[in-house]
């Protein structure tokens, strides 16, 4: 069964892995991290957990029973009780509703553990299965997502309010 657990320092190999085994997959419908994100992993993944101690945001990975990363989900920009998610799953994980549920897991936790009241999401027009995510775990179209939101792409900003989740 897998599990969802706060990013620790002992996480970056496998989400190293994660990320290089997807990369073209994610690319496919969020932009590239680029080789620079590759060649300067380590520091890059001390920021963040620094920002996450900081209280800024907040980092999980989906972790399955091997120690595999399924996927990662980020609480980030945190301030005034509201906070931006974002997501990715393992390409293999895709269409078979762990990004949905995990949504849905994440929404409790940024409630219950963090005091979190709203979150937002971006998702560019032709991410088809984010929109469906983001509907499916109780967010609602706000607006639209300019293309600095999505790495120059034009999308929908969407908007979960955790008061009201079951």
């Amino acid at each position: 069964m897998p599990e969802l657990k706060r990013l620790h320092a002992t996480h970056a190999p496998a989400v190293l892995a994660f990320e290089l085994a997807n990369r073209t997959y994610f690319a496919a419908s969020v932009p590239d991290r680029g080789d620079d994100y590759f060649n300067q992993f380590t520091e890059r993944y001390d920021a963040l957990l620094a920002e996450q101690q900081a209280g800024v945001c907040a980092f999980y990975v989906l972790l399955s029973e091997d120690g595999s990363v399924l996927g990662r989900f980020n609480l980030v920009n945190i301030e005034n009780r509201t906070a931006e998610l974002g997501y990715r799953v393992a390409q293999h994980v895709a269409g078979h509703g762990v990004a949905t549920a995990t949504v849905r897991e994440l929404c409790r936790l940024a409630a219950q553990r963090h005091g979190l009241r709203t979150l937002r999401a971006a998702t560019s027009h032709d991410n088809a299965a984010s929109h469906k995510v983001l509907t499916k775990a109780g967010f609602v179209p706000i607006g639209p997502a300019g293309r600095a939101d999505l790495g120059g792409k034009r999308g929908t900003w969407y908007q979960c309010d955790l008061a009201f989740l079951p």
